[in-house]
């Protein structure tokens, strides 16, 4: 496959020049944008109707155009993803000196938990791996586990379809036994993946809810097996649910 970017859609291109146009001039009319982007006035008419439509541009008075308030929904959903990176990071750093452990968030990701955020403890002896940007199976990761057990059937039938690859000898691949799984960590409030991706590597995770009550992202914390055992597990969801809550407060979650 090449490697070279893909050719532009034209009319896409288009719209983004207009609106880079308007970004640089605020008030331009429809005749001065044909001028200045050598395109014919009838197809700037079509592309200006439609970012009108989604209040991308707006009319100013006087046949002018200039950019519309709804770039600024655009630019507060990226503002968001941001500043919940940022505060995710703090609650990362905090349990890893909490824990002196390799914590971690995560978030759904066209089917896998990918990491947006990691901090580490200072252990000999401990997981140095480099998570960030990484994607990790859903029904074989703690973090994969909470997202996908509030993802809803849709992800899991996906997952199902796709297949679930074995990684060790602990990884679960039939489905009837995930769908327990996720109903167990429902039910509990946590998940755990004991030795399922890595082999001696534990992990526990619990959810990140956001304004709206909705699971966006999970928290989990990961070491060697002899450090994490599973009799440690529920003890270790109460401190990683604590700084989950801290966080969801920042996201305007507040409990039910």
């Amino acid at each position: 496959m090449s490697s070279s970017k893909a050719s532009p859609v034209q009319s896409v291109e288009r719209a983004i020049q207009i609106l880079e146009l308007l970004r640089e001039d605020p008030a331009v009319s429809m005749s001065e944008i044909s001028r200045r982007l050598e395109v014919h006035r009838s197809t700037v008419l079509r592309v200006l109707a439609t970012l009108e439509a989604y209040d991308l541009v707006e009319q100013s008075g006087r046949g002018s155009y200039r950019l519309g308030f709804g770039l600024l929904r655009l630019a507060s959903a990226v503002r968001n993803q941001i500043d919940f990176a940022k505060d995710a990071q703090s609650s990362c750093d905090h349990l890893a000196d909490r824990l002196n452990e390799t914590v971690n968030a995560a978030i759904l990701d066209e089917g896998f938990a990918v990491t947006i955020t990691q901090a580490q403890g200072d252990q000999m002896v401990g997981v140095t791996k480099q998570y960030v940007g990484q994607r990790g199976p859903l029904h074989a990761t703690s973090t994969g586990k909470i997202l996908l057990a509030h993802a809803g059937d849709d992800q899991f039938d996906r997952l199902v379809d796709r297949g679930m690859e074995s990684f060790t000898g602990m990884t679960i691949t039939d489905p009837d036994v995930l769908r327990t799984e996720l109903e167990a960590v429902r039910r509990r409030g946590w998940a755990s993946a004991v030795a399922e991706w890595e082999r001696g590597i534990n992990a526990l995770a619990v959810p990140v809810r956001d304004a709206d009550g909705g699971v966006v992202a999970a928290l989990s914390v990961t070491a060697p097996s002899f450090r994490l055992p599973e009799s440690h597990f529920a003890e270790l969801a109460e401190i990683l649910t604590a700084e989950a809550s801290a966080l969801e407060e920042r996201l305007g979650y507040f409990g039910d």
